[in-house]
């Protein structure tokens, strides 16, 4: 028997791991940063799914702010993750730097070390675009495409606007998707800058001030 789906948002785990990197794996398959980090079409959800379980478990998760929505979607089966949301608090909060080193001989593996050097420089790139001031970051941001246009993103987006909102502080995200502008500024977010590096994805930064 199946009932009308419920859905929990709530802090991730590393137990939750394996169904939020399947969620974003799939998420953006289709995304230009995805594109051009795994250009096979064949492997690249495989690849991305390893990826955000690598961004995931080295990273976010372990930081305590990331979340998930949680759904119950049948009687007879156990609640399904069906969106993810990779948080950073404000700088002096985190160990997340030395998290990210420990995760690169997984990275190595897995995009080559051929390309290692360049996708770095990449997120160097951006890093280095980020704002001065303590703010939130919003790393990555998706729901399965299962479940359709369904607002797993808005609900785990707005929580954690409304925990930034309670701090006072502003919230930035990059995205390489043009079509994400449009979403996130429906949300306060505006776009500052742009950072264009040659034979890398587009990618627009964007900064939301506290409500």
């Amino acid at each position: 028997m199946t009932s009308a789906p419920t859905r929990t948002v709530r802090t991730a785990t590393m137990d939750d791991l394996p169904g939020v990197a399947r969620v974003l794996g799939r998420a953006f398959q289709d995304d230009p940063l995805f594109l051009w980090l795994f250009p096979d079409d064949e492997r690249r959800v495989a690849q991305g799914t390893r990826a955000s379980a690598l961004m995931a478990g080295f990273v976010y998760v372990p930081l305590g702010y990331s979340a998930l929505v949680e759904a119950r979607e049948d009687d007879d089966r156990g609640p399904v993750v069906r969106g993810a949301a990779l948080w950073s608090p404000p700088a002096g909060e985190g160990g997340g730097a030395a998290a990210a080193l420990r995760s690169l001989p997984h990275w190595l593996e897995l995009v080559g070390p051929a390309r290692l050097p360049r996708i770095l420089r990449y997120f160097s790139a951006l890093a280095a675009h980020a704002p001065r001031e303590p703010h939130w970051h919003l790393q990555v941001l998706g729901a399965d495409p299962a479940a359709g246009r369904s607002g797993i993103g808005a609900l785990l987006l707005r929580a954690g606007l409304e925990r930034a909102d309670a701090d006072g502080a502003p919230v930035y995200l990059e995205t390489m998707n043009p079509a994400n502008v449009a979403y996130y500024t429906r949300f306060g977010f505006a776009v500052t800058d742009t950072v264009a590096e040659p034979g890398t994805p587009l990618t627009h930064l964007m900064l939301r001030p506290p409500a």
